[in-house]
């Protein structure tokens, strides 16, 4: 398993898309993540040639449904040989539970966190579907029942990072979205830190797209956060 810190988003359509750009790249210096769109438009498939490549794969598929349902999911992300699967916080502790037990006990089990409040939200979007909370506190909430439900960490923002470390300590993985090397386009991400930022406040992993993706150069890109975070 490659001990990069960094998971490059294959936000693509189709698996021609994708496979064009992680053949640029290098199993040993990322990570990938395959989400909704390309796993619903490639398949299986797509993940398990990934793996074959070298590649260690996050299914970013945020399973939310009753706890068999889901449970049954994340075993079959377990069948295609994934690093690291998810589900929503919000489905709540018996379906958490479920999915962890669904991944057994094995040392090369995938690891298991949740999505606590998307990097595109903010409280006013909170407020408007009933959840009359700070984004930091429903946060740290949904991640204290993740860890409580026996999960290996969550999905926040890296601006929540901190005080996760604080209220949850040091060993809960935190994969951080909303990453952005300095001077690029925030795009569509409201909570947003560099990646020198994000691994100095306690991030695990950084998941980062368009800086690497739509790069002219996708390795240089990579090779420069690389470097960045050599230099903390």
């Amino acid at each position: 398993m490659s001990d990069s810190r960094i998971i490059v988003a294959l936000d693509y359509s189709s698996a021609d898309s994708a496979e064009a750009l992680y053949k640029q790249l290098d199993p040993n210096r990322c990570k990938l993540k395959v989400g909704k769109e390309l796993f619903t438009s490639a398949g299986p498939g797509l993940v398990e040639n990934m793996v074959g490549q070298g590649y260690d794969v996050f299914l970013d598929l945020k399973f939310h449904d009753i706890p068999n349902t889901v449970a049954k999911a994340c075993k079959a992300a377990a069948d295609l040989g994934v690093w690291l699967v998810n589900v929503h916080a919000l489905g709540g502790r018996a379906m958490m539970q479920s999915a962890r037990e669904a991944l057994g006990s094995s040392t090369d089990r995938p690891k298991l966190i949740a999505v606590t409040i998307l990097t595109s939200m903010k409280e006013a979007d909170l407020n408007e579907i009933g959840l009359s909370v700070a984004v930091a506190e429903q946060v740290e909430r949904l991640a204290k029942l993740s860890k409580d439900s026996g999960l290996d960490g969550v999905v926040c923002s890296p601006q929540e990072v901190t005080m996760l470390r604080q209220s949850i300590g040091n060993d809960f993985c935190l994969v951080t979205p909303g990453i952005r090397p300095a001077g690029s386009d925030t795009g569509d991400q409201k909570r947003i830190m560099t990646p020198a930022e994000a691994i100095s406040a306690g991030s695990d992993y950084l998941v980062i797209g368009r800086p690497i993706t739509q790069a002219k150069d996708p390795m240089a890109a990579l090779t420069a956060i690389e470097q960045e975070l050599t230099n903390l």
